[in-house]
């Protein structure tokens, strides 16, 4: 279970779509023909802060991404974003320095977790039906996988949490009694000595109650540290069996 390199692509085209707008508003509609620029055509206009600012941001927006995505396919920097480890929140300042990661990323995920649908079976029926996929998912007695809106479960006390994710607050950490943050980008796994780690962390914590892994969508991230959690507690013999026997037919 390495990096999922597709996920990369997504801060490839926040970049290019950044630039695109970025292009497109620094340039002089009656000049396109001469490609003459706005910055270049008019300085007094250049100086205008009302009229700088979105091409500034598009500017931004195209750096800043095109970064992560070097970062992304580097599996280095997890800690750039400032999100502090113990508590589990993301300071203010991230979210003002680093706003053309923050919002798309939110707006994404709220969407996608708001429309992401999965086959379940009715038991009465036997009918296959398409429902909303849940907040986090009891895949083996005791052993939770979730995204980052694990709270909508609600007042849920936990044994431990294993939170993963780079880009969201941790929204249970005053529900836990144990804390793990192992930041990483959407689809880059943990190192194995960090896997093993946060195994072992799992494991102890699941001595005082339920256990939740979470990243942000309850699939890729979430699912590589929960298949080497069961396997560690000793429920199945490798990862292969943890995932597909363990994990797979509970949490699509």
């Amino acid at each position: 279970m390495g990096t999922v390199h597709g996920v990369y692509l997504k801060y490839v085209g926040l970049s290019a779509l950044s630039y695109a707008g970025y292009s497109f508003l620094s340039t002089d509609p009656s000049s396109l023909g001469s490609g003459r620029t706005l910055l270049a055509e008019d300085e007094e206009a250049s100086r205008s802060l009302v009229k700088m600012l979105p091409v500034v941001a598009m500017g931004y927006s195209t750096i800043l991404n095109g970064a992560i995505a070097v970062l992304f396919k580097m599996e280095w920097g997890m800690g750039l974003i400032g999100k502090n480890k113990t508590t589990g929140q993301i300071p203010r300042w991230s979210y003002i320095v680093f706003f053309p990661f923050h919002l798309p990323t939110m707006l994404y995920t709220k969407i996608h977790s708001k429309i992401s649908r999965t086959k379940v079976e009715d038991p009465s029926s036997g009918e296959k039906k398409y429902k909303r996929v849940p907040p986090a998912t009891e895949v083996q007695p005791g052993w939770w996988v979730g995204g980052y809106n694990a709270d909508e479960l609600g007042p849920k006390e936990w044994g431990g949490i294993v939170d993963l994710t780079v880009e969201f607050p941790e929204s249970c950490r005053n529900r836990t009694k144990h804390y793990l943050s192992a930041p990483t980008w959407d689809g880059v796994p943990l190192s194995p000595a960090d896997l093993e780690s946060a195994a072992i962390f799992a494991v102890e914590a699941r001595k005082d109650g339920d256990v939740l892994v979470h990243c942000a969508h309850g699939r890729g991230r979430s699912t590589t540290v929960m298949c080497a959690c069961l396997v560690k507690a000793g429920l199945f013999s490798d990862w292969e069996e943890a995932f597909e026997k363990g994990i797979k037919p509970y949490r699509t």
